[in-house]
């Protein structure tokens, strides 16, 4: 319940306008635009957690909590979300992991584990590729399902062209008829819906455009890392290992899209568990 509570709280603390604290830290990007985060903690491989589509970085505000006490912790907001700047035109898969390279750069990271949710996966994906031998995993929260699955372009405007007509309506109704169980935290179901439809509608769709198109195949097999997967609906994981032989996944079943949010005290014993053998502790 006290998780629970946290977590609801976390998003509660979101104001209309997208901003998610008061003590974020700043780094800018080569245009000058910034970039907000939070770091807490000590220890490597430092864990750099990274938010979905329409997100922010208090989504991980349990994680990030539990794991400052053992090791270095960073969460950021991608541009465009919670606090970071929104300059952007091109709201790329690729830009936003020139996002998460700016802050490993800002905070001279030389080792990390990057983990991300949803969108997040491929973004950290992306930033694995950039970042090169500093990142030593890659973890995908209920992302990275089966990357031999392409979606043609008919069915992507099919998919995306109802949000284009009603941005807020669609997107609430995809949030609670999508991404939740039924038996979901109502409360935690109506703030979530209500956060992500509240975001602009052109960048919000514009980074749902490149998701949907991105090649995700051929970033795992770029990324010369272990790919750990913790999702919650089947992950074709012979599919995915042909094209990085280090990918694996485990299942929290009994959850819905945002399991670091739903049961975060049981989210936090899974990631450890990976997590653990990689550090110094």
């Amino acid at each position: 319940m006290r998780a629970l509570l946290i977590a609801l709280l976390a998003l509660v603390w979101l104001p209309a306008c997208g901003a998610t604290s008061h003590w974020p830290e700043t780094a800018r990007n080569a245009n000058g635009a910034a970039i907000r985060y939070e770091v807490e903690g000590e220890g490597e491989p430092t864990l750099v957690f990274i938010h979905g589509w329409s997100c922010h970085r208090m989504y991980w505000v349990e994680q990030f909590d539990r794991f400052q006490r053992v090791r270095r912790v960073v969460s950021l907001d991608l541009m465009g979300h919670g606090e970071s700047e929104a300059v952007r035109t091109d709201w790329t898969i690729e830009a936003f992991a020139d996002d998460v390279v700016t802050v490993c750069d800002a905070l001279q990271l030389e080792r990390v584990v990057l983990i991300g949710h949803s969108m997040g996966g491929p973004v950290a994906l992306e930033a694995a590729k950039k970042l090169g031998s500093r990142v030593v995993a890659v973890v995908g929260v209920d992302s990275l399902h089966d990357v031999d699955r392409h979606l043609t372009d008919e069915q992507i405007e099919a998919f995306v062209a109802p949000f284009r007509a009603d941005f807020v309506g669609t997107t609430d109704k995809f949030v609670r008829e999508h991404l939740f169980l039924k038996d979901a935290e109502p409360h935690l179901v109506d703030l979530v819906a209500s956060r992500m439809s509240s975001v602009e509608p052109g960048p919000a769709i514009a980074m749902m455009e490149s998701l949907l198109h991105y090649d995700a195949a051929a970033a795992l097999e770029a990324v010369h890392v272990p790919v750990h997967c913790i999702n919650t609906s089947p992950t074709n994981v012979v599919a995915n290992q042909a094209h990085n032989a280090g990918f694996t996944s485990v299942q929290m079943d009994g959850l819905s899209h945002f399991p670091m949010l739903e049961d975060p005290e049981r989210f936090a014993r899974v990631l450890a568990d990976f997590v653990r053998p990689l550090g110094d502790d």
